[in-house]
């Protein structure tokens, strides 16, 4: 089967940034829903539409096609007091951001009494290369289709 709109593809995957330093490798077969759903990197979807089983290739992306530039913006100061007890370099928070939407924060650096915060992805302003092999290709079910993502084995679980 070759990989288009509405299949699962399972595959292994490794990270690695400019300087060929590890930043990730799948452990497990990582399963997603392929067609535009945003379960992964568009440039992934990309260079996989139209693959099978076997297909294996290293992609190098820039930062923009990555996880982003970084965003100076998204990088807060609050009080330490506003946190619960407990906060912890390298943790991270669920937040709202101005305009209302979720965000996770990574909690940078704490100086004194202040938290710094930063929401940009870890890897934001990085460019990437990432290794990938495909594994399984499978028509997706209604229910992924209607959930927008892959359940079952390597996938979501509800």
């Amino acid at each position: 089967m070759k990989i288009g709109k509405d299949t699962v593809v399972t595959m292994h995957y490794k990270v690695v940034d400019a300087q060929g330093k590890l930043l990730d490798k799948a452990q497990e077969p990582s399963a997603y829903l392929h067609g535009g759903y945003d379960n992964t990197l568009p440039k992934i979807e990309e260079a996989l539409e139209g693959q099978e089983v076997g297909f294996a290739t290293v992609l190098k992306l820039a930062a923009a096609d990555a996880f982003g530039e970084r965003d100076e913006a998204l990088v807060q100061t609050i009080p330490k007091s506003e946190f619960p007890p407990g906060v912890k370099v390298g943790g991270q928070l669920r937040g709202r951001s101005a305009d209302g939407q979720e965000q996770v924060f990574n909690v940078m650096k704490i100086k004194g009494d202040k938290v710094i915060l930063d929401a940009n992805h870890p890897w934001a302003g990085q460019n990437l290369s990432l290794s990938l092999k495909v594994l399984e290709v499978r028509a997706a079910t209604a229910d992924e289709v209607t959930h927008r993502h892959a359940h079952g084995d390597h996938g979501h679980h509800h």
